[in-house]
């Protein structure tokens, strides 16, 4: 049997082996931006998972984009060199090409780690001034973000391009912009949170103006051969909000500014949103968005099992698949797909004799 989701793809210049990628997650474990030994342990684990790609977590392209005091950043040189270390350590143990996502919280900033309720900070917390396209408040109990000004945007505009640098200079393989979740790229092309009277509000084309002016310039300080990726909405799950139909509009533009994959995910603009959560919940927009828009897609949410997966690709719903909380639970997941699907993902020295083809107790694992 030749399995679909262990064939090869290629983005760009890359060439991934198979289609798993891992999911960027966040871990609220840096030190004003700078990775520590949490993300040598979380990443060096999961860079021998299997995967043919394993994508950083969203990270701040400024101190205040981040989410909470614990998130990645790559706004200074500490937070390159530190990086820089992470990156090191992967690629001499591990297996999975290393991508990353940069991102700006928009309005949800300022917040406490999940594990300390997720809500905003408090003063006495060392909060900061959130900032948006529009000066409304992501839910009932969060704080009113400034409206961000012309000088607001060319400051965060610069600052992804400064990341994305910074990201090419530490040798990462892919790099993907977060306008997904809510935060502040997604915010402005969202009608929900997006309410600005110049021209970058209004229209779907003019909320997708800013968005796309980012897009655009960090691709021209990307070389041609390191893929480009952005993690989009397929639906906001809000009233007014974003839909599908935008979703696929959204991929074809940018798709002619120099973007070499979407990652289709969904939610979060809002604290009133409610998405379904169900197994494959945004398989469907990534296979319109493939379908209309033409572009490399991969689908992420509530994908765990391996002949799920499989199916995805297998019937060309999407090209890739993202797991995130599947491997944190099963951090050699590829490895048990490949065995479900009568495929070979490659495995440390030191891990051969855990192979099937070697280990006799392999098959008597439940």
């Amino acid at each position: 049997m030749t399995s679909a989701l262990f064939s090869s793809i290629r983005l760009a210049q890359l060439e991934l082996p198979n289609r798993i990628v891992v999911s960027p997650m966040c871990q609220y474990s840096a030190d004003d931006g700078v990775a520590s030994d949490w993300h040598l342990n979380h990443l060096g684990m999961l860079a021998n998972s299997g995967a043919a790609l394993l994508v950083i977590e969203a990270t701040g392209v400024e101190r205040g984009g981040r989410i909470t005091h614990g998130c990645l950043g790559l706004y200074s040189d500490d937070c390159e060199a530190a990086l820089a270390g992470v990156l090191a350590h992967c690629r001499r143990y591990g297996t999975a090409k290393i991508g990353i996502q940069l991102a700006h919280a928009g309005r949800k900033a300022s917040a406490r780690r999940p594990w300390e309720g997720g809500q905003p900070l408090t003063p006495d917390e060392d909060a900061w001034q959130t900032i948006a396209p529009s000066a409304i408040a992501f839910g009932p109990a969060w704080p009113v973000p400034r409206e961000m000004t012309a000088a607001d945007m060319q400051r965060v505009r610069d600052n992804f391009v400064e990341a994305a640098k910074r990201a090419v200079r530490i040798g990462l393989d892919a790099i993907e912009l977060h306008a997904a979740h809510g935060y502040l790229i997604h915010s402005f092309l969202s009608p929900v949170s997006n309410k600005r009277g110049d021209r970058y509000g209004g229209s779907l084309t003019a909320r997708m103006r800013y968005p796309l002016e980012i897009a655009q310039a960090v691709r021209a300080v990307i070389p041609r051969g390191v893929p480009l990726g952005a993690r989009i909405t397929g639906n906001d799950w809000v009233e007014g909000g974003l839909t599908p139909d935008d979703a696929a509009a959204f991929s074809r533009e940018l798709k002619t500014v120099g973007i070499d994959f979407v990652c289709v995910s969904s939610g979060g603009i809002s604290a009133d949103a409610r998405p379904t959560l169900v197994a494959n919940a945004n398989v469907q927009f990534a296979e319109k968005v493939k379908r209309e828009a033409g572009i490399a897609t991969r689908s992420v949410g509530l994908i765990a099992a391996p002949k799920q997966a499989e199916a995805i690709i297998a019937e060309g719903k999407a090209d890739m698949v993202a797991l995130a909380r599947a491997m944190p639970d099963d951090p050699h997941w590829g490895w048990r797909a490949a065995n479900v699907l009568g495929a070979e993902v490659p495995r440390p020295n030191q891990y051969q004799r855990a192979a099937p083809k070697v280990w006799p107790g392999a098959a008597f694992r439940d």
